[in-house]
């Protein structure tokens, strides 16, 4: 049987052992405030390298605007998401990664079939591409 000073501890208790053993770690205004920072910085890095025109070949750009995108998924997931390898025992980061893996594959592949496409059933547009990058 607990008295009302053992139920009043454990209730001022509760809140902190919640927070210490989910994994989720600390959600806090400073970790939302920097991932949207820097989601801001990186939509503004990718809008003025579009439309400051920095790089001269437009292939460079759309990497780079990749690359951007890739790191901003990642800010994301962790700043919003709280996705981490303490979550669920480390199994929602797994799936996380096994997904990433699927897509670039499918991507990858995707990018590969309609490059060959277009080299076998349009020979002659294979050296406009070839200027493009």
């Amino acid at each position: 049987m607990t008295t009302p000073s053992d139920t009043s501890h454990h209730h001022a208790n509760a809140h902190q052992d919640h927070h210490d053993g989910d994994g989720h770690g600390e959600i806090t205004f400073r970790g939302y405030m920097t991932g949207f920072i820097l989601s801001v910085i990186l939509t503004v890095l990718a809008f003025w390298l579009v439309m400051g025109n920095v790089f001269e070949k437009s292939g460079v750009t759309a990497l780079v605007i990749l690359v951007l995108g890739a790191i901003q998924m990642c800010v994301h997931v962790v700043y919003f998401l709280h996705m981490n390898t303490r979550a669920e025992g480390g199994w929602s980061m797994l799936a996380m990664i096994f997904t990433v893996i699927i897509v670039v594959i499918a991507l990858a592949g995707s990018l590969w079939v309609m490059y060959h496409l277009n080299t076998n059933m349009m020979p002659n547009m294979i050296h406009d591409m070839k200027d493009m990058l």
